[in-house]
């Protein structure tokens, strides 16, 4: 049983782009804690969490775990087992793109690819459709008309009800779009990193083109893996990202930002907030921005993330000193990389 009062305001959702389609601000992703090495009961009551505080969105890919494919694994048996009765409440998304199954055709933009991944997705999460389908990177070795193609056939097969795209350069993002378009397909989403550490979307001018052309934007890391929480302020803890021989942060990361991280604290502070409910507050204060996708890897984790929607947006004089603490980078030379 569910909280009957999930929808009584308390999370709000944003149309993506100009599209039909509302999103929670804040979505749940399952890139590093719901795989076949973490705690399956405790991934159950965090969804089960999540959604009773408004969270409809649940983002995957094929190749999350770990091992790859073991969060759509466990993700599936939750939703077949606690979901089953609110599938039409649900945006669920995976992606194809990066390295999933050994030989030439396990990673990468190929048509062959990207729709046996599909098959693959759906089989593991006990699903018959998807909601979006993302193609997860640019593959410059293969025809953007291949990649799109199977984006289309995923449409028009009805095994995906939206496609988009994610990490795509503004200049491949663009003709992409326009590829899709010419086949009767929309781009409805773009999923890039983006944080107080990674403002590249926005130097790179792809929040302002999304914008413009009415697609949505959900970003992911919008802490930055971790970093933008105060368990990295006095060094790496024992279990966390950067700890973990598996995971993708890396100690000479959490060096590398510790200045700046120290300092955003201190603001943070300075205004009666949390690094990290700053950091979330930061990334949703762009119109761009439908919403921004969270881990967690405890209940306590998700009700504290979600509780940074009850922080005040940031002001002009507080944007501004964050600006001198974590500028943008100088506009990006874009590439068709």
């Amino acid at each position: 049983m569910f909280d009957p009062d999930r929808y009584d305001g308390r999370m709000p959702y944003r149309r993506c782009g100009d599209s039909g389609l509302l999103l929670p601000v804040i979505s749940l992703g399952f890139w590093h804690n719901f795989g076949r090495l973490d705690d399956f009961q405790e991934a159950r009551k965090i969804m089960r969490r999540a959604f009773d505080r408004g969270v409809t969105h649940f983002d995957l890919a094929n190749n999350y775990g770990p091992p790859p494919g073991s969060a759509e694994d466990h993700v599936g048996r939750i939703l077949a087992e606690d979901f089953i009765c609110h599938r039409d409440e649900l945006i669920i998304s995976t992606k194809a793109g990066h390295d999933m199954w050994p030989g030439p055709y396990g990673a990468a933009g190929s048509r062959k690819h990207l729709l046996a991944s599909l098959e693959q997705s759906l089989k593991r999460l006990r699903l018959a459709y998807v909601d979006v389908f993302y193609s997860h990177c640019p593959d410059p070795a293969t025809r953007l008309e291949e990649t799109m193609a199977a984006l289309a056939t995923a449409i028009h097969s009805g095994k995906a009800l939206y496609v988009g795209l994610s990490k795509y350069p503004l200049k491949r993002l663009k003709k992409a779009v326009r590829i899709l378009k010419d086949m009767g397909v929309r781009c409805l989403v773009y999923q890039p990193p983006y944080s107080l550490l990674n403002r590249w979307p926005e130097s790179a001018g792809i929040l302002e083109w999304l914008r413009d052309e009415g697609i949505g934007c959900v970003v992911f890391s919008p802490l930055a893996q971790g970093l933008l929480t105060p368990k990295y302020l006095d060094g790496i803890p024992d279990g966390s990202r950067a700890a973990r021989p598996e995971g993708f942060l890396q100690p000479e990361q959490v060096a590398a930002h510790l200045g700046k991280i120290r300092a955003l604290a201190e603001l943070a502070a300075a205004h009666g907030m949390a690094l990290h409910h700053l950091a979330l507050q930061w990334a949703l204060r762009s119109p761009a921005v439908t919403s921004a996708i969270i881990g967690a890897r405890t209940v306590a984790q998700l009700n504290d993330s979600l509780d940074a929607l009850l922080a005040a947006p940031p002001g002009d004089a507080l944007l501004d000193a964050i600006d001198a603490v974590a500028p943008p980078a100088a506009k990006d030379k874009d590439t068709d990389s």
